[in-house]
């Protein structure tokens, strides 16, 4: 997938965990699990994306392998990007067409019961290497920032969403968030791979008030790292620290 259509469409779909992976119909992730269901518990697959469609199908607790075949509602980044935050709040809740991986069930589920099936996070961040609990309370902090948004399941536990974006990032950034996910902490929006460590920086944790903490991951076999600067954020009460930049290989946010 070419990164533009990825980027394009990881914008227009940043309302749920689903949407800022998923592309316009399907064409997102290869695979995709089910997650959020209790293991004696199954998902309901209806026949039309509601409650009051019959309930056709049942998923496994433990469902993988899934294909996406659609999603509504259907929006494209123009579509969004000319919504308000009150148009984009009054959308309903998202529902996806999808099929079994050996295709003999097939129905639609509510979309923050699904997830795609390829991404493993680190179960810790790192251990404490560096002695200064300032210093790994960012580390933590960006290790959580992966958590939420790969964990997310609406719009509300967004972590770049305008409610939530000042938990992790500068006040004056939550503005430029928006639209944002995937691309700034894995420099793409296809991700198929894992986040292998995050840990401060090895020659320099911290200098002159400014921490940085980088984030190690691979993507579709390819390693790569993520590096995030962090400081005293003044416009936030009690000063905490705050990502203001996140660097990769040739660019990095802001410009």
């Amino acid at each position: 997938m070419n990164i533009r259509k990825a980027l394009g469409a990881a914008l227009a779909f940043g309302l749920a965990a689903g949407l800022a992976h998923a592309d316009i119909d399907g064409h997102g992730p290869d695979a995709w699990r089910v997650t959020g269901v209790a293991a004696d518990d199954m998902l309901n697959a209806r026949m039309g994306p509601g409650t009051e469609y019959k309930v056709i199908e049942h998923f496994a607790p433990d469902e993988r392998g899934m294909q996406q075949i659609t999603c509504v509602p259907f929006l494209t980044l123009a579509h969004y990007s000319s919504m308000t935050e009150a148009e984009r709040d009054a959308l309903p809740a998202r529902w996806c067409l999808m099929r079994s991986q050996d295709l003999t069930k097939a129905g639609w589920v509510a979309q923050r019961f699904i997830t795609p099936d390829n991404v493993e996070m680190i179960a810790d961040p790192v251990d404490d290497v560096s002695g200064d609990p300032l210093i790994m309370g960012a580390a933590d902090l960006v290790h959580d920032l992966y958590r939420s948004f790969d964990n997310m399941r609406s719009e509300a536990d967004n972590p770049f969403s305008t409610a939530n974006a000042h938990r992790y990032f500068f006040a004056d950034l939550v503005p430029k968030l928006q639209g944002h996910g995937a691309d700034l902490l894995y420099d793409a929006q296809d991700f198929d791979g894992k986040v292998t460590r995050i840990a401060p920086d090895p020659d320099q944790p911290m200098f002159r008030g400014m921490i940085t903490i980088n984030a190690d991951y691979t993507n579709f076999g390819q390693r790569k790292q993520a590096v995030f600067h962090l400081r005293a954020d003044p416009d936030q009460p009690g000063a905490p620290f705050r990502i203001f930049s996140i660097s990769h290989d040739e660019w990095s946010f802001p410009d």
